[in-house]
C-alpha cells in the first residue's frame, strides 16, 4: 500500500512523544516505537536523545554460556540486514547478551535491556530470559528487520531501559496436528511465530479419532495405517521420531518446551481401527474422518489396553525432553464413570513411572488426582466444582476457557475457517478476561499458566493457521506474560496494530480486526 508523506510526518512524532529521537527523518520514519512491545514489559523508560543504530560493523558478544541465544538472534537480523553479525566472546560495543548482572526480580525468565549510543545490552539469569530478551528488541528495530530478505536501513533501536519478567511462568499455544496434518515446516514456523511474543511451551495434539501422528516402534500400524487420513478424507501423515526431534530441538533452541498429548481413554478411533485387540469386541472399527466427538474409548477392563498405554508413553516419554505428557482425558461421552477413574488411576502412574509430569483436559480433575497433575481448563463457563476442588487440594490449573482462548472459535458469523460451539471471539473478547480470577476457586497463585488452543477440523494449510491465530495469540500472550496492573485494551490495540507492517514483512496471514487501528 502507498502512503502518503503524511504519513511519514505523523510517526516522526510518534517517535518524538515517546522520546524515540533518532539521528535523521529517514531513521525516525523507520524505527518502532517504544511503546509498541507486545507483550507489554513491566516497565520501560524511554531515554531521550539516544538511538543506537544497527550497522555493517555491529558485532554481537555473547557469554560463552549465552552463545545459543547470540546465534539465534544473529541469524534472524542477517537474513533481512545482509550483515555479518559476527558472534564472539569479546567485549565492546555493538549488542551484548550476557547471564550476569541482571536485577534479581528478572527471574529464570525475565531480561533487563538497555539501549545506549554504543550499543544493547541484554541480561538475564537464565538463556530463556535471553531469548525473552531478543524478542524484544527485535520489536524494537523496524518492521522490516523480519523480512527473509535483504533490505535497506537505516536500522535504529531507540533508546530504552526494559525491565521485564513474566506473570505467569508457563504461556502456551497448542497445535491440533490430528485433525488435519501439519508438516514439520509447518510446526516449525508457526513455533518462529510463537517465539516472537514470549510463548514457551508448544502443546501438539498428536493423536485423535481422526488420526495418530507419532511413530511408535512397538505398535507401528498406529502411524502407518492409524495416521494415513484425517478430517475429510485427505492422506494424513505422521512424524518419524527423527521428524518430532528435530521439532522438539528447533523448539527448545527458541525457548519452547513441547508438550506431546496422546488423548484417551476417548478421541482414539485411529488407534482402535489400527489394532482390533485394544477393542471390547476385538473388532477394528474403519478409521473415521468425521468430526464428531464421544463416540471411541479404548477397551477399559483388557490388560492389554495398560500395555498399550506403556509402550507409547515409554516411546514417547524417551524422545521427549520436556517435563510433561499430556493424556488428554477430555470428552470421554462412551466411558462410564466408574471406568473413566478405573482408568485413569492406572495410566496416571505410567506417565509418572517414565519420569513425566501428567497434564490433561479439566474432565481429569474429576478423579483426584495427585496434586502433580495438572488440569487444564477448557469450559465456557466461569465455575467448575472439579476444577475448584483441584485447586484446593493444590493442583495448579492451566487455563483454556474454550470460550477466551479457543483460535478455532470464528471471529463473528462471517468468518469462513472455524467453529462456534463456544461461541466468537473477536481480537477484545481474546484479551479482556483475567486468567488469575476467572474461575471461581481458582485464585492467582492457583494457575500455572495460560494456553491458547487451535483446533484443526477446518483448518487445513498454514496460511489457515495464521488467520486464526494472529492476531489473537499474542492476546492471550499478553494476559500471560504482562502484569495485570498493565491490562489496558485501548492501549493493546494500539499496540497490536503496530504489529501489522510486522506480519506483513514475516509474510503472515492475519486477520485485519475492525477493532485494531492497524499501521
Amino acid at each position: 500500500m502507498r502512503r502518503s508523506p503524511w504519513f511519514g510526518r505523523i510517526l516522526i512524532a510518534f517517535s518524538l512523544v515517546t522520546g524515540s529521537t533518532l539521528a535523521s527523518g529517514e531513521a525516525q520514519a523507520a524505527a518502532a516505537p517504544i511503546d509498541s512491545v507486545v507483550p507489554v514489559p513491566v516497565s520501560v523508560q524511554s531515554i531521550a536523545n539516544v538511538t543506537y543504530n544497527l550497522t555493517s560493523s555491529t558485532q554481537i558478544r555473547a557469554q560463552a554460556d549465552a552463545t545459543g541465544p547470540a546465534n539465534l538472534l544473529a541469524t534472524t537480523l542477517r537474513r533481512s540486514t545482509g550483515f555479518a553479525l559476527p558472534v564472539s566472546q569479546s567485549t565492546g560495543d555493538g549488542i551484548t547478551l550476557q547471564l550476569s548482572g541482571a536485577d534479581p526480580q528478572v527471574g529464570a525468565q525475565g531480561y533487563q535491556l538497555d539501549v545506549a549510543t554504543t550499543g544493547v545490552t541484554i541480561k538475564a539469569t537464565a538463556p530463556a530470559g535471553l531469548i525473552n530478551g531478543t524478542q524484544t528488541l527485535r520489536q524494537l528495530l523496524p518492521p522490516k528487520i523480519e523480512a527473509s530478505t535483504v533490505q535497506n536501513g537505516p536500522w535504529p533501536v531507540p533508546g530504552a531501559r526494559i525491565l521485564d519478567y513474566p506473570r505467569f511462568g508457563h504461556r502456551g499455544a497448542m497445535l491440533d496436528v490430528a485433525r488435519h496434518f501439519f508438516t514439520p515446516d509447518v510446526v516449525k514456523r508457526y513455533i518462529d511465530e510463537i517465539a516472537l511474543y514470549k510463548i514457551n511451551y508448544l502443546h501438539l495434539h498428536l493423536a485423535d479419532d481422526q488420526g495418530w501422528r507419532i511413530v511408535i516402534d512397538s505398535w507401528p500400524r498406529l502411524a502407518t495405517y492409524g495416521g494415513s487420513t484425517q478430517v475429510g478424507g485427505g492422506a494424513g501423515g505422521y512424524y518419524t521420531k527423527a521428524q518430532y526431534t528435530d521439532i522438539v530441538n528447533y523448539a527448545g533452541e527458541r525457548g519452547i518446551t513441547i508438550v506431546p498429548e496422546i488423548d484417551m481413554p476417548g478421541h482414539t478411533n485411529a488407534a482402535l481401527a489400527s489394532y482390533a485387540q485394544l477393542n471390547c469386541n476385538n473388532t477394528a472399527p474403519p478409521l473415521y474422518t468425521g468430526t464428531n466427538v464421544g463416540f471411541s474409548s479404548l477397551c477399559v477392563p483388557k490388560d492389554v489396553t495398560y500395555q498399550f498405554v506403556d509402550d507409547v508413553v515409554r516411546e514417547l516419554a524417551a524422545i521427549t525432553p520436556g517435563p510433561f505428557i499430556h493424556i488428554g482425558g477430555d470428552e470421554a461421552q462412551s466411558t462410564s464413570d466408574a471406568d473413566y477413574r478405573t482408568f485413569m488411576n492406572k495410566i496416571l502412574p505410567i506417565v509418572t513411572k517414565y519420569g513425566k509430569q501428567n497434564m490433561g483436559w479439566h474432565d481429569v480433575a474429576k478423579v483426584n488426582p495427585p496434586t502433580s497433575v495438572i488440569p487444564q481448563y477448557w469450559g465456557t463457563t466461569t465455575s467448575n466444582s472439579s476444577v475448584a476442588a483441584a485447586a484446593g487440594r493444590g493442583n495448579k490449573i492451566l487455563m483454556s476457557p474454550a470460550n477466551k482462548a479457543y483460535l478455532d472459535m470464528k471471529y463473528n458469523s462471517s468468518t469462513s475457517l472455524g467453529l462456534n460451539w463456544a461461541g466468537y471471539i473477536e481480537v477484545r473478547t481474546a484479551y479482556d478476561w483475567n486468567p488469575g480470577s476467572y474461575l471461581s476457586g481458582v485464585g492467582e497463585s492457583a494457575v500455572r499458566g495460560v494456553e491458547a488452543p487451535l483446533w484443526s477440523e477446518t483448518i487445513r494449510t498454514r496460511q489457515d493457521i495464521e488467520y486464526m491465530a494472529f492476531p489473537r495469540l499474542p492476546a492471550i500472550a499478553e494476559i500471560g506474560w504482562s502484569p495485570w496492573s498493565k491490562h489496558n485494551w485501548d492501549a493493546f490495540r494500539q499496540r497490536l496494530g503496530a504489529q501489522g507492517p510486522r506480519w506483513q514483512a514475516m509474510g503472515v496471514n492475519f486477520y485485519r480486526s475492525s477493532q485494531v487501528p492497524w499501521a
